[in-house]
């Protein structure tokens, strides 16, 4: 038995803002066959759900200053990290590693200035990400009558690794987990730790097909 996995970035998506109607933008550009994957980058979520700061209206706290001040960082944007944390794990070479409301462990909280969409402005995590997908999936099914799956999708640094790995941090209709453990493995004997983590491997091949700077938060 062979298997392939195919992913397209959805193309021609706008700079989306607040109260943008995500879907109908998705579905207006491809289109999608029942059991399809969705695959969205947080930013296209957090921007249509006004998770969106403007620094200037930002006024750190004597906390921000001083990391800001020790590492070289803009103290407004230390405080909005401040304020999306929970609780801050470590600091360490400009980088805030925290753990956010939703209990993810990340650098900075998930605030992000790239691809932000203007100078002076962060993008914040979504606040239930996992509402933000399932709200994503009955509108592309109401629109559509198709029936997908919706993955919401940050990029999280690994423990003793370099560089970043898409992960998935929202899902709706897909199971994220593949439970191998009880089962027997090629040579007949019981597996007992095998869990694989499918929601984290679809979103990392997603990433693959997109371009980073290219304006393509939407794969499918």
């Amino acid at each position: 038995m062979t298997a392939a996995v195919r992913a397209t970035a959805v193309p021609g998506l706008p700079a989306f803002r607040e109260g943008d109607d995500l879907a109908d933008h998705i579905a207006r550009r491809c289109a999608l066959s029942d059991g399809d994957v969705v695959v969205v980058a947080h930013k296209a979520i957090s921007k249509c759900e006004g998770r969106v700061v403007d620094l200037t209206t930002v006024s750190p706290g004597a906390r921000a200053v001083a990391i800001a001040e020790r590492d070289g960082k803009d103290a407004r944007q230390v405080q909005v990290v401040l304020d999306e944390a929970a609780e801050v794990l470590r600091e360490e070479r400009g980088v805030l590693i925290a753990i956010t409301r939703h209990g993810f462990i990340c650098a900075n909280a998930g605030v992000d200035a790239s691809n932000a969409g203007a100078r002076e402005t962060v993008v914040l995590l979504p606040l239930d990400p996992d509402a933000s997908a399932r709200a994503l999936r009955s509108r592309l099914r109401a629109i559509t009558g198709r029936e997908v799956a919706v993955l919401v999708t940050d990029s999280f640094g690994r423990a003793w690794r370099h560089g970043q790995c898409d992960v998935a941090i929202g899902i709706a209709g897909l199971a994220p987990l593949i439970d191998h453990r009880g089962g027997l493995d090629a040579d007949g004997r019981p597996m007992s730790a095998t869990w694989i983590a499918l929601a984290d491997e679809v979103a990392a091949a997603a990433d693959l097909a997109r371009s980073k700077a290219g304006g393509q938060p939407v794969v499918v």
